[in-house]
């Protein structure tokens, strides 16, 4: 078995995309002509983004979540931190917190998306 991709449910999927390839420097890899699916090239696992319209067709009943009280998150790492959180803050995400160096000897600072979503921005963890 084979861990493919992550689906992250959103209002609009070219916007998200966009929002991504701007703040983290992404590449869109796919963006189905209805505009209710799309994937970024993150190696081997893909991120895709499908619209909450897509899925409550589907009867999937989607939720974008609680954002005061997150139940996952993704991560990016980086070897430069408060730099790639810069760029993420210039494209419009929101900080949650700033850069932080952690006792484990990693670096992080987290914001969220246009959706609201967590996300990390990290040093790979020392060894």
């Amino acid at each position: 078995m084979k861990f493919r991709y992550t689906i992250m449910y959103a209002e609009n999927v070219e916007q998200t995309l966009a929002f991504y390839e701007e703040a983290f420097g992404l590449d869109r890899a796919f963006l189905h002509e209805s505009g209710d699916y799309g994937e970024l090239n993150t190696g081997d696992t893909k991120l895709a983004f499908s619209s909450l319209e897509l899925m409550t067709s589907l009867g999937k009943h989607p939720s974008s979540g609680n954002v005061q009280s997150p139940n996952f998150e993704i991560a990016f790492e980086t070897h430069d931190v408060a730099g790639n959180l810069v760029t993420a803050l210039k494209a419009g995400a929101e900080l949650v917190q700033g850069t932080e160096h952690m006792p484990w000897g990693q670096t992080i600072a987290y914001v969220r998306d246009l959706n609201g979503y967590l996300v990390e921005i990290c040093t790979p963890v020392a060894a």
